[in-house]
């Protein structure tokens, strides 16, 4: 059976930075922010070449390992087949191991674009199927369905297929992300969650998920209960002191303030832009206080210019 045809000419994808959770919304809740990374990638007449500029320059992997390249490699199988040689240029902002989705925009970079590269590439892997790769290689659906829909993000698998639905987000919220120089890994931070937890915080956190569905959408007002979470913060805290200390100052002062995604970066939702400055001050030292917009678009083939 005959391979694909491939695209002569180079495409361009953009994807979004991501926080999921959101407190209570563990392993479920993402979502999409207005800070991007870029890739370029054409067909080439044979081996493979990476170039990387930005963030995590200096550690990503050039080679047959690195996550777009990967994740290209495994979209291209999924559709029959690989080119003979391939060129990849990322454009890296969104900061690397601070729970902002890096990996997750990297995988889905990745097979938007490879999907992008094949001709007719949008018949062999619809956006469910995008969404499923995506997963299987990231490991969990919450960054990746968030970047790829953009907007506020549910996610859940099912009989080992994962599904998302995406929800436009209410007009007034803005982000603010307090992003620290340290940063995590989020295979250990998991591994410092117990098995079970008391039927109490569980019943809680399903209370407070669903009442932030109603507060990203329609009631921003209700930002601050929805953001309580008992389930996987307070457990995770000791492998991030500075995170859980900022955390506990915002909420102590009513910012409905969570752990981004595995952490340490520290994500508020605010209704008013213009508390964004007042709490950068309050961060102190070490913080980098980033006023976000929400990103309602998701990953994009963008022209090359621009």
């Amino acid at each position: 059976m005959a391979g694909p045809a491939f695209r002569a000419a180079p495409v361009r994808v953009r994807v979004p930075a991501t926080s999921a959770n959101l407190g209570p919304g563990f392993d479920a809740f993402g979502l999409a922010l207005g800070w991007y990374d870029d890739v370029v990638a054409r067909v080439a007449d044979s081996g493979l070449t990476v170039d990387v500029a930005g963030e995590g320059a200096d550690e990503v992997r050039r080679d047959g390992r690195n996550l777009v390249v990967r994740a290209m490699y495994a979209a291209f199988d999924r559709m029959g087949g690989r080119p003979r040689g391939l060129e990849v240029v990322c454009a890296n902002r969104i900061p690397h191991g601070r729970g902002l989705g890096s990996s997750a925009a990297a995988i889905v970079a990745g097979v938007i674009a490879a999907r992008a590269i094949v001709a007719g590439g949008g018949e062999h892997l619809d956006e469910s199927a995008v969404l499923a790769l995506a997963t299987e290689i990231e490991g969990h659906p919450d960054n990746v369905a968030a970047c790829l829909y953009g907007g506020f993000t549910v996610a859940w698998t099912a009989a080992g297929v994962s599904a998302a639905v995406r929800l436009d987000p209410v007009g007034s919220v803005v982000p603010v992300a307090f992003v620290p120089e340290t940063t995590a890994s989020t295979a250990k931070v998991r591994r410092m969650l117990p098995g079970e937890v008391p039927h109490t915080d569980a019943a809680a956190n399903a209370g407070r998920a669903g009442l932030l569905v109603a507060a990203m959408t329609v009631r921003p007002d209700l930002l601050y209960a929805a953001t309580e979470d008992r389930l996987h913060q307070a457990y995770r805290a000791p492998a991030m002191p500075r995170t859980a200390k900022l955390v506990e100052s915002l909420r102590a002062a009513g910012v409905p303030a969570v752990v981004s995604g595995a952490g340490p970066t520290v994500l508020a939702l605010l209704t008013d832009a213009d508390a964004a400055s007042d709490l950068a001050e309050q961060a102190g030292k070490g913080w980098q206080a980033y006023p976000l917009p929400i990103d309602l678009s998701g990953a994009q083939v963008l022209p090359l210019s621009g």
